[in-house]
């Protein structure tokens, strides 16, 4: 069976190499460094030089594939998913672009296609986790916190990220929206800054950022949903002074005879400053919280994950949680678990007690585990 991987950075790489040991799999990217650390090491899979954002050429490249992961940047995530819905792929996204992904249901229904989208840690896990919480209880809370971070922690930010800055620097700029009380809630991104101990880590400081996305809607008769992101302390007080001083701005200013825009400039600065190495340890840790009743009487549930640098696939631990749930996601599709045509987010899968099952173990088989606890 014939996979697409369209992305082939750090996270795209890991979903190529993963799904290698099951299905023939094909890399495309333009970046012809990222496609030669696919193929030195890992001669099963096929790479291709394109140009993703020419997408009149995707029927040609993808016309022998049914099957299409989009690892594409964030900036390019929506207009792609559209394309592959109108050539009848099914597809796997991680993109996580800004656009309501729910807006593309209607048309992968009339194409007869399956999406599920938003599917990696958090957005991704979290999402899938609530859903199948949601059948099990009625939830009047749900919490989610999580974070991905060196193990050397760097003066001054001590944050590195297998994405590119542009799609970080999103999560500082982008108003935050949470659930209270039935509303939504909108609050500047960094807002409500507060220390939090998580178990194998220590002290972090966690901040409103927009993670929900899809929760918002389908989730809607929960009263209380918040995501936060995780940083080490001092990270939210340099970030925004980046941002009070201008770093982060689109309008072009006039330097030296030529009009630049502020923040790409900050993007080259930072690309190597957050750059995560390919063998350098890191961790990812995420805390969820649901309390609510079930069999009419109070009820909690927590999930807890810790996750690091697998120095034996050489697969930062954001790939591979990030990674392999996508994988465990086109899982569902290329064995027909999940028949539903349209445009899918997590918490929907979630629902179904056997996808949900078989998303877990194929986690967990990679060492990735999720700890359930009940009080």
């Amino acid at each position: 069976m014939n996979i697409a991987v369209l992305g082939a950075g750090m996270v795209g790489r890991a979903i190529a190499k993963d799904l290698a040991s099951n299905y023939n799999v094909t890399s495309f990217d333009l970046n012809e460094n990222n496609l030669q650390l696919l193929s030195q090491h890992h001669t099963k899979i096929h790479t291709v030089s394109a140009d993703l954002l020419d997408r009149s050429a995707y029927k040609d490249l993808l016309k022998d594939f049914r099957f299409v992961i989009n690892a594409v940047p964030g900036f390019m995530g929506f207009e792609t998913l559209k394309h592959l819905i109108l050539l009848g792929k099914d597809i796997v996204d991680i993109s996580f672009f800004p656009e309501n992904a729910l807006e593309l249901h209607d048309l992968a229904v009339k194409n007869n296609v399956r999406a599920i989208v938003d599917c990696g840690v958090a957005p991704g896990m979290s999402n899938l986790i609530l859903g199948r919480l949601n059948e099990e209880m009625k939830i009047n809370s749900f919490e989610c916190m999580v974070g991905g971070l060196p193990k050397l922690r760097r003066k001054p930010f001590e944050y590195k990220a297998p994405f590119s800055p542009i799609d970080v620097i999103e999560e500082y700029t982008r108003p935050a929206r949470y659930v209270e009380n039935g509303q939504i809630i909108t609050r500047p991104a960094l807002s409500d800054a507060e220390y939090v101990d998580v178990p194998g880590v220590g002290t972090l400081e966690s901040f409103n950022t927009d993670g929900l996305r899809s929760i918002l809607f389908t989730m809607n008769h929960i009263p209380n949903i918040k995501e936060k992101t995780l940083r080490y302390p001092g990270h939210i007080d340099l970030i925004r002074s980046l941002s009070m001083a201008g770093f982060f701005n689109e309008e072009t200013i006039y330097v030296k005879g030529k009009d630049i825009r502020p923040i790409d400039v900050t993007c080259a600065l930072l690309f190597k400053e957050w750059k995560l190495e390919e063998e350098e340890a890191e961790l990812t840790v995420m805390t969820m919280k649901a309390t609510g009743q079930k069999n009419e009487k109070a009820a909690t549930v927590e999930y807890y994950l810790y996750d690091e640098y697998d120095a034996v696939t050489k697969t930062s631990s954001m790939s591979r949680t990030t990674g392999y749930t996508c994988n465990a996601a086109m899982q569902l599709l290329t064995n027909d678990h999940w028949k539903n045509a349209g445009v899918y987010p997590p918490e929907l899968i979630g629902k179904d007690q056997k996808c949900f099952d078989l998303m877990l173990q194929y986690l967990a088989e990679r060492n990735i585990n999720y700890i359930r606890k009940n009080s």
